[in-house]
């Protein structure tokens, strides 16, 4: 703890976390993802709808998510597990503000967000003695020290966001437990046990938490959105048999049980029981879910959690919402962006300003200008 005690801490959190937000309709769109270089070197970039490169900047290593500053000029690009970094970096001036290394003993885990006012970064992490899920708090007021940390309730946390309430934290808590020392090796496949936790942000108590039956506990919940009802959509991953058929779609609303959903049979297995990121549109009312080991992206309804249709994208990926209704922008490890429009049908391939053979990492962050 450094600055402010817990008690002071909880009480400003619960203020500023309630602060509308900044961003004001009729500002400019921008996307920011981690992104490989053709010569190898790991970058964050941004570029508008138009495809512009508006930043360039070189990490010190893969990053995986990019969490946009609601109202400064800042984006905080987390370094992919087991890494210790997080580049904070100013998209006006082009320059790094600082890195962020986690404490001695963890590592983060590719995600992160900041609160509604942009007071405080949020992370998930990796308490490595114990393999137990933190998650932690950082002031970025005060070179984003530490202020609180709480577990995750689970192992292996991996993306986070904040329910319309702003109160109330939801953890992607994959299940699989990892150790720096093993790589990228998963050492309690027969035994992990995913869930979807909610957290009360001021006092880290658990309100809720939901677990994947017991038939399907190899089905890592990684990456998921929340609309604006609270609904959540939940893109899965597989780490049992290659020959399974399995739900790899989940929907989940509070004191509700988890409803897992199934595609039409040819595109649940094209999706090659892998999911890499899950998006709401602007409306709230269509989700996209990307498998880019299928080179496949689906939609669903968000009410009747129903699969609408798909469209292909080789190692598509990253996901974010435009500024219409039923409409994605999709990044690829190839180094393509497309507008895809659920209503028409329509994909667009956007002209991007960026150099040749860049691949984009697995997710798009949009953020207002």
């Amino acid at each position: 703890m450094t600055g402010i005690n817990r008690r002071q801490f909880s009480l400003l959190l619960g203020c500023t976390l309630l602060s509308p937000s900044l961003l004001a309709n009729g500002k400019q769109s921008l996307f920011a993802s981690a992104a490989k270089a053709s010569n190898g070197a790991y970058e964050l970039l941004v570029i508008d709808q138009a495809g512009r490169l508006h930043l360039r900047h070189e990490l010190p290593a893969r990053a995986h998510h990019i969490a946009a500053h609601p109202h400064r000029p800042l984006l905080a690009a987390v370094g992919r597990r087991p890494e210790t970094f997080i580049d904070v970096v100013n998209y006006e001036t082009k320059q790094l503000e600082t890195r962020i290394r986690s404490a001695q003993g963890q590592h983060f885990y590719g995600h992160a967000i900041y609160s509604a006012d942009g007071r405080w970064l949020i992370s998930t992490e990796n308490e490595i003695a114990t393999g137990q899920g933190l998650i932690v708090i950082r002031d970025a007021l005060h070179n984003y020290a530490v202020v609180q940390q709480f577990s995750s309730a689970g192992i292996g946390p991996h993306e986070l966001k904040m329910m319309p309430d702003e109160k109330t934290l939801v953890i992607a808590n994959g299940g699989i437990l990892t150790h720096p020392d093993k790589g990228r090796a998963k050492l309690n496949i027969d035994v992990m046990r995913p869930s979807l936790a909610y957290v009360d942000i001021n006092t880290g108590q658990l309100k809720e938490q939901v677990f994947m039956p017991e038939e399907y506990h190899q089905l890592s919940i990684r990456h998921f959105d929340i609309n604006q009802t609270g609904r959540v959509v939940i893109g899965l991953q597989y780490q049992g048999d290659k020959t399974d058929d399995v739900p790899l779609v989940a929907f989940h609303t509070q004191g509700q049980p988890l409803a897992l959903v199934r595609a039409p049979i040819s595109t649940n297995m094209a999706m090659k029981q892998y999911c890499g990121s899950a998006r709401f549109d602007k409306s709230g009312k269509v989700a996209a879910i990307s498998s880019p080991r299928g080179d496949l992206v689906t939609f669903w309804h968000a009410d009747t959690q129903q699969f609408i249709t798909s469209t292909t994208s080789r190692d598509g990926c990253g996901l974010a919402q435009t500024e219409k209704p039923e409409e994605f922008l999709i990044s690829t490890g190839r180094g393509y962006c497309y507008r895809y429009n659920c209503q028409t049908k329509n994909k667009e391939k956007v002209k991007l300003d960026i150099p040749a053979h860049t691949a984009w990492d697995n997710h798009l962050s949009p953020f207002l200008v």
